[in-house]
């Protein structure tokens, strides 16, 4: 793989220096033009791995907007949807590349470089949620952990950070009702990561596909039973219309964030207080994603009940054991690897010592809820 802070000044760089170049002509010059151009601000190229209608697109111009009002308007960030310049799952090879900026995605959609991708999103289950697993990439020693990853291990000319922590995922869409391990048997199931993985050692065979193309592909029979990952996203991409049966509830992608992924020499170039937007505009903006998500995905929720006729149930404790169960044969095999193992080192330990306060200290809120609106979560 081509490392480009070798093969000499990147786009920005250039463009930068290039500015820096003009101001010093201008001041030998008479003329002001030279001076007003040198103001003008930054455009950053960010393509999503999102179709332009999901609402995760949404999400993404939360963060636009965080950056550009922080800027005082010194960026500008040029958001594209999923294929405008490249494929939803070819987005880090085109930030290594500096074909765009950044990106706005998620580490399994390049898990195919190595699996330990999955561990910043779509890992083993230890009993932290994704808020847990967010902390640990920020304070339990992830983000070094990524950064080798993607620096030292995969070569990428990469800098990247994590954004919103995703609620557990539903174990998403069938024509029928499942309520067993054997009901499950020879699905041809949709999902990403290590939980393809995970649901091919429980009996499925998996598709690994982008969000716009599971419902085309459900509809030609490549499929037939499919996750994506929340109500919103699938009620626009049209789950309802082609299964009835919604599963929420599972360990197969219970830990996701979002991944925001700049090219380094883009990122380096910047000066550092535009940098530092970009780092903690991510934060920002992870605020802002989990108020809208909730928002969003429970009216979506309740419209897909109520106006499309969807069941919803939660997935069966027989189902929820296998994952686990699967989880233990999975992980065994993946510490063959001494990168993949010291990371779930990294995370067992984390999550043995936060989620125990978490969840010692989290009160019954389904008693508390079962007590306002009786009935309600009896599915």
């Amino acid at each position: 793989m081509t490392d480009t802070r070798t093969t000499g000044l990147s786009r920005r760089s250039f463009l930068r220096k290039g500015a820096v170049g003009g101001s010093a002509a201008a001041a030998a010059s008479v003329l002001a033009a030279p001076a007003v151009l040198a103001q003008a601000p930054l455009v950053m190229k960010m393509q999503t791995s999102w179709p332009a209608s999901d609402i995760w697109m949404d999400f993404a111009r939360q963060y636009v907007t965080r950056v550009e009002e922080m800027s005082g308007g010194r960026l500008k960030i040029d958001l594209l949807p999923a294929g405008a310049i490249v494929g939803a799952f070819q987005v880090m090879d085109a930030v290594h590349d500096g074909v765009i900026d950044a990106t706005h995605t998620v580490p399994v959609y390049w898990y195919g470089k190595h699996k330990a991708a999955s561990f910043f999103g779509t890992g083993p289950v230890f009993g932290g949620s994704a808020s847990t697993m967010l902390g640990w990439f920020y304070e339990g020693g992830g983000a070094e952990f990524y950064r080798e990853l993607t620096q030292d291990v995969l070569g990428l000319n990469v800098i990247g950070f994590m954004g919103m922590p995703m609620p557990a995922q539903p174990f998403g869409w069938f024509k029928t009702e499942v309520n067993s391990v054997a009901d499950i048997q020879g699905f041809k199931y949709r999902t990403v990561g290590l939980a393809a993985d995970l649901l091919q050692a429980m009996g499925m065979s998996v598709a690994q596909l982008p969000g716009g193309e599971i419902v085309p592909a459900m509809e030609r029979g490549v499929i037939d039973a499919f996750e994506f990952n929340n109500p919103s996203s699938d009620r626009r991409f049209g789950a309802q219309d082609v299964a009835k049966n919604y599963y929420l509830s599972s360990y197969h992608q219970a830990s996701e964030a979002f991944e925001f992924t700049f090219n380094r020499d883009f990122f380096e170039d910047l000066e550092p207080d535009l940098q530092a937007i970009l780092k903690y505009g991510v934060e920002a903006s992870a605020t802002a994603n989990l108020a809208l998500a909730q928002r969003e995905y429970s009216k979506d929720l309740a419209e897909l009940q109520a106006d499309a006729g969807v069941i919803v149930r939660r997935t069966s404790s027989e189902i929820l054991e296998a994952q686990l169960g699967a989880w233990d044969t999975l992980i065994a095999d993946l510490e063959g690897d001494a990168f993949n193992k010291k990371v779930m080192d990294s995370q067992r330990a984390w999550v043995e010592k936060v989620a125990y306060y978490e969840l010692m200290n989290a009160p019954d809120l389904g008693l508390a809820y079962e007590h306002y609106f009786p009935g309600k979560l009896s599915l």
